[in-house]
């Protein structure tokens, strides 16, 4: 436990390479999924992909998302998203929004839901092989550092600015708890 305290200061930090750089292709694939792809999905993905550059490991995970619906497919996401991101250091402005595609349930990894209605969706299309990869985001999350009793990520879509940054704070805590799964896969979940 000592040692994995240590690697997610150090995540945290941003200050360690726990893997060679050199890895031509992604070992792993991550999919974050919501509703629209607008606002958590994408502020999910920038998260991750900034805590695994800096983690080292940018080269060996492939990071995306989706959306269940396809109503914003190639929009730019939400500009409250992009904005409460860049304030952290994650630039979302090239991402793009799309519909999970059923090549997803086999191309990837992780399938990692916002919240449990847009994970049911997920569970209602993988086919039986690929269920064991869908999982709820906050899953990944050390409980204390949610500060408080949220098992999903809320849609900041109707809300104020202020429901972004709640996103971010969630999502970060889980990314920890994600990457820190990517380079020990035998290591127990967060919640568990």
């Amino acid at each position: 436990m000592k040692a994995a305290a240590r690697a997610l200061r150090q995540i945290r930090a941003g200050i360690t390479r726990l893997h060679s750089p050199r890895a031509p292709e992604p070992t792993q694939r991550v999919l974050m999924v919501c509703m629209g792809n607008i606002c958590r999905s994408p502020t999910a993905e920038g998260v991750l992909r900034g805590k695994l550059q800096r983690a080292g490991l940018g080269a060996q995970v492939a990071v995306d998302s989706a959306g269940t619906l396809g109503a914003h497919a190639g929009e730019a996401p939400d500009a409250r998203a992009v904005r409460a991101a860049a304030r952290r250091g994650y630039d979302l402005s090239t991402l793009r929004a799309r519909q999970v595609r059923a090549i997803d349930f086999e191309h990837f990894d992780w399938i990692l839901a916002m919240d449990s209605a847009n994970l049911d969706w997920l569970r209602g299309r993988a086919p039986e092989a690929s269920r064991s990869r869908l999982g709820l985001l906050l899953d990944l999350a050390d409980p204390a550092l949610l500060g408080g009793s949220d098992a999903e990520v809320p849609d900041p879509y109707y809300g104020p600015e202020a429901g972004f940054e709640r996103v971010l704070d969630l999502v970060e805590a889980a990314c920890d708890g994600l990457v820190l799964r990517l380079v020990n896969p035998w290591a127990p979940p967060a919640n568990g």
